[in-house]
């Protein structure tokens, strides 16, 4: 058992162990005693490869040797490193509580208030059956009743200004109480819904028990948030065997608010215990401590309320802690050798198979279907039936396209495949509109298609970079973040000197709602390109050395690598030169292409015959 506690100021470490697993085959099984393969099938499942995705090169020529990764999920731990340097943990599972008390003060004196003046203010826009459903509603609230506090529908109204000035009625008057339009009887018609507020926890009540067939309620446009708060609660998440946009949706569930109002810096692995950073819009943090007794593999906790949100590269890497089982090697002489590779030249910082995406259908094929702005195609691709999924899964996809029943498809389909519930119940509303159905998936999810195609591309110049120039020095015409007085900073265009004719015959602004593209740019864009004196005076070293994400606005080597971005982009998704514009529709960024570990360990141990005998039980 070979044991690796690594920190990495990139994600993605990727080193000269090959994940074995992935090739095994039925004739080699035996030679890893060790190992219950109970299933065999998950073995020759369809799967995407290392190769596939620009994965080519390995930071040296030592001999490698085999290794099981994750053969349990407790193998891969990460742990998030912020962008102060700090490593994530989860520490504490309770909220603060002076926000909590101050926020019960104010409910408080609300619901001891007497409403017979609003109630009359209320007569005179609304009719008197609504002023009587209301006037019971709050009535209910006020008496301190055990019940759970169901929402109440007013009656049908079509004027949009009207509903507009109930609407305003509410937030100006009744702040505990939130409204919102919601369809009524018939198609054509509309009313507006009455529900207590999300946050009021009043003590004795369940009030944010929702009845089954409710719509998820968005916190966004809560009129008396408190002042002193900030607009985000950011929390710390732990979970287990679950990736992010899983765990983020069952708690978003839970809360009664829509995926989207969720933040995060990147992604962590299912099969592994991953702690990351999150964020969510307007939620008290008591209502998320509330749910670690009911979440299953997941806790949250350490929570502070903060400014802004966290967005898709907020971070400065993970700290990893992985475990490889079944080693098999020449000599422990060979294993010692590579792990002291790694951790003295590092690695070759790729973007791993998780930012692929784990099914039949890589999600930098979707992105690439997005960036040519086919939208039904994109929507199909997400939709369709896919190898190597479980049967509830398949048997669901497989449902939906032969009958295109949307209500049959959604009773079928599980829960955490958010994607598609979202696109399905969007295409309900409004059949064949694939456009609006890819906007409404949740945001980081969208921007993950299209930065995957980014990453598609990243792999291949990195490995590019490493076949003609190796991985040891810097070369003419290299990228490198500048330094001090060094500084020659890069002329990047703004927005609105660039020419846009080309953006509007792609639709770039509607790929840009699609993408979410919202990240911050590179600090003062300071990078630079090598030349012959900075090489002479040794400035630089292949530490500095950044490849960019490929972007209309980012600027490219002055070498070949540069060639790998046009070659490959052209192959994929533009079909002539002038289509390269429409890069404009991508994040730009820098990435180091080589990666080092700034805290290294590792351990290699011996197991003996009676953990050997439990594995094979």
């Amino acid at each position: 058992m070979w044991r690796c506690g690594v920190s990495i100021l990139k994600p993605n470490c990727y080193f000269h162990c090959k994940r074995n697993y992935l090739s095994l085959s039925k004739s080699n099984l035996t030679k890893h005693p060790i190992t219950k393969y109970s299933n065999y099938s998950s073995l020759t499942m369809t799967t995407i490869t290392e190769s596939d995705v620009g994965i080519l090169c390995f930071i040296s020529n030592l001999p490698g040797f085999h290794g099981i990764l994750k053969q349990r999920y407790s193998d891969f731990i990460v742990n998030e490193v912020d962008t102060e340097g700090n490593v994530v943990h989860l520490t504490s599972l309770d909220a603060p509580p002076e926000a909590f008390q101050e926020v019960e003060t104010k409910i408080s004196d609300q619901l001891n208030k007497n409403y017979a003046s609003e109630i009359e203010k209320f007569r005179s826009l609304a009719c008197e059956i609504d002023v009587d459903r209301l006037e019971a509603f709050i009535n209910q609230i006020t008496s301190g009743s055990e019940e759970d506090i169901s929402p109440i529908v007013l009656s049908p109204d079509s004027d949009k200004s009207h509903r507009t000035a109930m609407h305003n009625f509410f937030k100006e008057n009744l702040r505990f109480l939130v409204t919102d339009t919601v369809d009524g009887p018939d198609s054509s018609s509309k009313c507006i819904r009455v529900r207590l507020n999300s946050g009021n926890k009043n003590k004795g009540r369940n009030l944010n028990k929702r009845k089954r067939g409710d719509r998820p309620y968005d916190s966004r446009g809560s009129s008396h948030w408190p002042a002193h708060l900030g607009n985000f609660l950011r929390f710390h998440l732990f979970k287990e065997n679950k990736d992010t946009q899983e765990a983020l949706g069952l708690i978003g569930k839970m809360l009664g608010i829509q995926p989207r109002s969720f933040g995060f810096a990147g992604t962590k692995d299912k099969r592994s215990v991953s702690t990351q950073r999150v964020t969510v819009f307007k939620q008290y943090a008591s209502r998320l401590a509330a749910l670690n007794d009911r979440l299953i593999g997941i806790k949250v906790g350490d929570f502070c309320y903060v400014k802004d949100d966290l967005l898709l590269g907020q971070l400065l890497g993970n700290r990893f802690t992985i475990v490889l089982r079944g080693v098999v090697a020449d000599s422990e002489d060979t294993i010692q050798a590579s792990a002291e590779s790694l951790g003295r030249h590092g690695f070759i910082n790729y973007f791993g198979l998780q930012r692929f995406g784990s099914g039949s259908v890589p999600t930098h094929h979707i992105g690439a279907t997005l960036l040519r702005g086919e939208w039904k195609a994109a929507a199909s691709t997400i939709l369709d039936p896919r190898e190597g999924e479980r049967n509830i899964i398949s048997k669901a996809r497989e449902y939906y396209k032969q009958t295109g029943d949307i209500d049959g498809t959604l009773k079928q389909l599980p829960r955490h495949l958010v994607a598609e519930r979202a696109m399905l119940q969007c295409l309900k509303k409004s059949p064949g509109n694939y456009l609006q159905a890819l906007k409404a998936i949740p945001r980081t999810l969208r921007m993950m298609y299209v930065h995957s195609y980014q990453s598609y591309l990243w792999n291949h110049a990195a490995s590019v970079r490493v076949k003609k120039y190796g991985s040891r020095e810097v070369v003419l015409g290299d990228l490198v973040y500048s330094k001090g007085d060094d500084a020659e900073k890069t002329e990047v265009l703004p927005p609105e000197h660039e020419d846009n004719s080309l953006e509007d015959a792609y639709d770039c602004g509607q790929l840009d709602e699609i993408s979410g593209k919202d990240l911050p740019l590179e600090k003062n864009n300071l990078v630079k390109v090598i030349t012959a004196s900075d090489i002479s005076t040794g400035n630089y070293t292949i530490e500095d050395v950044v490849l960019p994400m490929p972007g209309s606005r980012i600027i490219y080597p002055m070498n070949e690598v540069a060639d790998v971005y046009h070659d490959m982009a052209k192959k994929g998704i533009f079909n002539n030169q002038h289509d390269w514009k429409l890069q404009a529709c991508f994040s730009e960024a820098n990435r180091f292409s080589m990666g080092f570990a700034f805290v290294y360990r590792w351990k290699f141990s011996i197991v003996g015959d009676r953990y050997r005998q439990n594995c094979q039980n």
